[in-house]
């Protein structure tokens, strides 16, 4: 069925939702920066928190925490994984999905369980240059939703 046929679909039967169209590579790479800065910003909010209960604790003066460049990645890769596998999982979009009108989803559009998502978010980060096969892709799947079975679709929260 073509897409102008489930629209028409959808407007005879009140109720029903026209499938979404899959999102291209630049809306995702937008998504992608928003996050980033997300990411960056809780990472900010974590070193700030733990620097004030230290001036709670021991008094002045305010320091941050001097972490040792592997922790700050490694705990910066963490945070990262988890923000996109509990957003994907719990609502199907981060907040540069939601900014951007993106849903993840599995192939059937339900929302990807957790193991899904978990793996998903590791192969973002690790593989970021996986959203290029989207151009080269017919159902503009990066790399990571090949894998995982999953899509990433125009939707209106």
């Amino acid at each position: 069925m073509t897409r102008a046929a489930e629209r028409a679909v959808a407007v005879a039967r009140p109720g029903a939702e026209p499938r979404s169209d899959t999102a291209g590579v630049v809306s995702r790479c937008l998504a992608a920066l928003v996050d980033v800065v997300v990411v960056v910003g809780i990472g900010l909010g974590a070193q700030l928190a733990f620097g004030g209960v230290r001036l709670f604790v021991t008094g002045p003066p305010f320091r941050m925490p001097d972490l040792s460049a592997w922790l700050t990645g490694v705990l910066g890769w963490a945070v990262a994984v988890l923000y996109l596998a509990v957003s994907w999982t719990v609502t199907g979009g981060t907040v540069g999905d939601r900014l951007l009108g993106l849903r993840v989803t599995d192939r059937a559009g339900r929302l990807l369980g957790i193991t899904r998502a978990l793996l998903r978010a590791v192969l973002c980060i690790a593989l970021p240059v996986g959203l290029f096969w989207i151009p080269f892709s017919r159902r503009h799947a990066s790399l990571q939703d090949v894998i995982v079975a999953g899509a990433v679709r125009y939707h209106h929260f």
